[in-house]
């Protein structure tokens, strides 16, 4: 399960470094294009899944392409760390949001509260416009949650991703080209984004499907739940982003919430 969150991380900081050469809407198509290649040469599907199960893939497809758009496009304003924190912040907050325990709407609230320290409260000025490219990570991150488990229960395993990766890289196929042009035929370019689509997609997956064979599924969101501070450690190494105090605060504050609401649910049962 960590390697799978450092793999991913470790792909977004390749991707970081594929921006002088192409634009985010270029590393977007190279990393869901490509992804979906290796994964329907794995999965091979070859039955029609159904109407309903074909619109669940549709929407997966199209949340995964603005989550990972608006992330390359984040992350050429703001850290590594910040907006992971940021886009984690998403789908947690929706969780804690359709409970109605008293103690789940505190966790959703130091999540806010992490996210603000985050966007300036504690005097780091952050980027606007990076903030807002944040915000729409956390929307997407949010939608993929949801559609994915919708579209799991029609597809299991692997075939409704890949087939939704491959809805997502039509997607963003217009900006890639529009933005990327001929860059994306470069063997080098070309290369790079294997290794992102590898690093960022099809690793992580197949080490999240094997770690949950493995452990609870309490552990496994507990375990989750490092992603920021694991994206905030990846960064300060491999880009050398350092964050401030505050964005460490919080960044400390999302993950706190994320494992304070998970153990309790836990204790609970």
């Amino acid at each position: 399960m960590l390697l799978g969150m450092v793999s991913t991380q470790v792909g977004a900081a390749v991707a970081k470094q594929l921006f002088t050469a192409t634009s985010p809407g270029g590393t977007t198509t190279l990393r869901l294009g490509l992804g979906a290649l290796v994964l329907l040469t794995v999965t091979r599907p070859t039955r029609w899944p159904g109407w309903r199960a074909a619109g669940l893939i549709v929407a997966f497809g199209m949340a995964m392409a603005a989550m990972n758009l608006a992330f390359y496009a984040a992350l050429q304003r703001v850290p590594l760390g910040v907006a992971v924190t940021v886009g984690f912040a998403g789908p947690l907050v929706v969780s804690l949001l359709g409970s109605r325990r008293v103690v789940d709407v505190l966790w959703a609230l130091l999540a806010g509260t992490g996210v603000l320290l985050l966007a300036g409260l504690g005097g780091v000025g952050v980027d606007p416009f990076g903030l807002l490219l944040c915000g729409l990570i956390a929307v997407g991150w949010a939608g993929y949650v949801l559609l994915g488990k919708a579209m799991s229960n029609h597809l299991p395993g692997t075939r409704g991703l890949a087939l939704g990766m491959a809805v997502g890289a039509v997607c963003v196929l217009p900006f890639g080209v529009a933005s990327g042009g001929a860059e994306l035929l470069d063997p080098r370019i070309v290369a790079l984004g294997l290794g992102v689509a590898l690093l960022s997609s099809v690793l992580p997956y197949s080490a999240e499907l094997a770690a949950l064979r493995r452990m609870p599924a309490r552990v496994f969101a507990v375990l989750l739940s490092l992603e920021p501070a694991v994206a905030a450690v990846v960064g300060t190494l491999l880009l050398g982003e350092l964050l401030a105090w505050p964005q460490l605060a919080g960044v400390a504050c999302v993950v706190g919430a994320a494992l304070g609401a998970t153990l309790a649910r836990r204790a609970e049962e």
